[in-house]
């Protein structure tokens, strides 16, 4: 009575058992070194009789590790110029400015609130692209006259320069041929009726004891010195992450072998789901990614081709050179990782020890990032000549 009522149960963890015995000698036999199990074909397996059944894995390719030694990578100076630390104390002092109302025409640097309405060759441009409504017809808004960085409207804020409140006019205005925001307006030339509403003057703090004090500085030349400091750190961060590129470039082109199909699809789904994230969160609809599709997933398994032969690449070189990873290492990234999301490291550690393949997958990146710093630690490097202003 009991073998019945649980044979079902009973029958599927015998032929469990059966299976990952055979599968784990099999592996042991052949000394295959398996990557993934791409695919499994059960057959029959019942008890007194022998069992047959197919499982497809994906296992390490062999090729040889190229010379380590001498990779020429370029780098830039990481000395900061009196240039850029005097661009940063103004970045600061614009991040604390405060905006005044003027009565006077508009010039480069204030800040204008207008209205606005755009039309194509006289059809309003809301019923061109009625679902963007920023495009085509705003109440109010505000825009920099002559900034550095262009407004949604692509040269409107160079025109309203010795504009001031209450005129109107009307701004010609061209699309980029490429205009993923909105396809539709790509390439077209538009007219915007604008009226100005408000100007407003930016006005720079002075750099006063408040201001040193809210930058962790006694004086001007101590404030000078932490941001020439910051600008090495960054330069320096920039060329590592440089030279970690063209070293893994290096060994791509060195070592010749066909990568895993199931690992590269795995990593081109990885990639292409970045890809879509990233186009979306800058406007681009569902509809133009469908269209694009193609294209999107070709780049999508090029990249994702490349992750996977330079990871297993770098396992490789771990394995040669004895990488390992310690608990400093583990540390290390908890608390890097903890700091980027908020939490604290304790309640990092237990949400990751939870999640074994979670665990594993840090591990191994860790792994190969200490065998990558291993590799540009070898590396030639060449100073780039300072760019000509």
């Amino acid at each position: 009575m009991v073998q019945k009522r649980y044979q079902k149960d009973i029958t599927e963890e015998f032929r469990k058992k059966i299976m990952t015995k055979a599968y784990q000698s099999s592996i042991e036999d052949s000394k295959l070194q398996v990557l993934n199990v791409v695919n499994v074909e059960e057959g029959d397996i019942t008890p007194d009789a022998a069992a047959t059944f197919t499982v497809t894995v994906d296992v390490h390719p062999e090729f040889d590790l190229p010379e380590l030694e001498g990779d020429a990578t370029t780098t830039e100076s990481t000395e900061s110029t009196d240039e850029e630390v005097e661009q940063t104390l103004q970045n600061m002092r614009s991040e604390r400015a405060d905006f005044k109302v003027v009565e006077r025409e508009a010039k480069k640097s204030d800040y204008v609130k207008l209205t606005y309405e755009g039309s194509i060759d006289g059809k309003s441009i809301l019923e061109i692209v009625p679902d963007k409504q920023i495009y085509g017809k705003v109440p109010q808004t505000w825009e920099e006259v002559e900034g550095e960085n262009e407004g949604l409207i692509p040269g409107l804020g160079k025109a309203l320069g010795g504009m001031k409140v209450g005129d109107k006019k009307d701004v010609d205005v061209t699309f980029p041929a490429e205009f993923a925001a909105a396809e539709d307006l790509a390439g077209k030339s538009a007219v915007y009726g604008v009226e100005v509403l408000e100007v407003r003057e930016r006005e720079l703090p002075e750099i006063d004891e408040e201001f040193l004090k809210a930058h962790q500085a006694d004086d001007l030349d101590g404030l000078k010195a932490n941001i020439a400091n910051n600008i090495k750190l960054q330069k320096d961060s920039r060329n590592r992450t440089e030279q970690r590129r063209q070293v893994t470039e290096a060994l791509i082109e060195k070592v010749s072998f066909h990568a895993p199909e199931s690992l590269v699809e795995n990593e081109t789904q990885s990639v292409l789901r970045q890809f879509v994230d990233q186009n979306m969160r800058q406007g681009v609809t569902q509809e133009q990614l469908e269209g694009d599709k193609e294209a999107l997933y070709a780049n999508a398994r090029k990249a994702g081709e490349s992750r996977v032969v330079s990871q297993l690449i770098l396992a490789k070189i771990a394995e040669a050179e004895k990488v390992t990873v310690e608990e400093a290492d583990m540390n290390q990234f908890i608390y890097q990782q903890a700091m980027r999301s908020g939490q604290a490291p304790d309640k990092f550690i237990k949400e990751i020890a939870k999640d074994r393949e979670q665990l594993r997958s840090i591990q191994q990146s860790i792994l190969l990032d200490k065998a990558l710093d291993l590799v540009v630690a070898k590396s030639t490097v060449t100073e780039a000549a300072a760019k000509s202003e």
